[in-house]
């Protein structure tokens, strides 16, 4: 099984309103989720993971977060390809997700992933409270 505590201690250091351990844990019961991990080279410690759920013919990317000490070398990337690969052999032809507005580095991997902005959710996030882009892929193909 994969160790919850390693993901919860990234989710720590990567967000202002973090997930607990015990949603992670809740999260696997569900039929729907996608969740992937990356291990890092040589030690196979928890690099980083991404979260997404897929039902009918949609999915949400709902959770991408990596290490601090290995972000910006290609980990976040290589697991949003993986789960965009899942979500799209689960038949999924819309892919939506929500990102912080100030969040310049996700917002780049995302549109690099031909997500393009929707909408925006006024004070989407706390701590701090700030808005949400609402972004989304097409499936094409």
């Amino acid at each position: 099984m994969t160790d919850m505590g390693a993901i919860a201690a990234i989710e720590r250091m990567s967000f202002g309103d973090p997930w607990s351990q015990a949603d992670f844990e809740a999260l696997l019961s569900s039929g729907h989720t996608i969740f992937l991990v990356a291990l890092s080279a040589g030690d196979d410690a928890i690099a980083g993971y991404v979260v997404a759920h897929a039902v009918v013919d949609e999915a949400e990317i709902l959770n991408v977060a990596v290490s601090p000490d290995l972000r910006g070398t290609g980990i976040g990337g290589a697991l949003l390809d993986a789960a965009l690969s899942e979500v799209e052999r689960r038949g999924a032809l819309s892919v939506f997700l929500e990102v912080r507005l100030s969040n310049a580095a996700a917002r780049a991997l995302y549109g690099s992933r031909r997500f393009v902005e929707l909408s925006r959710r006024k004070g989407y996030y706390r701590n701090p409270s700030e808005d949400a882009l609402v972004m989304r892929r097409a499936v094409i193909g």
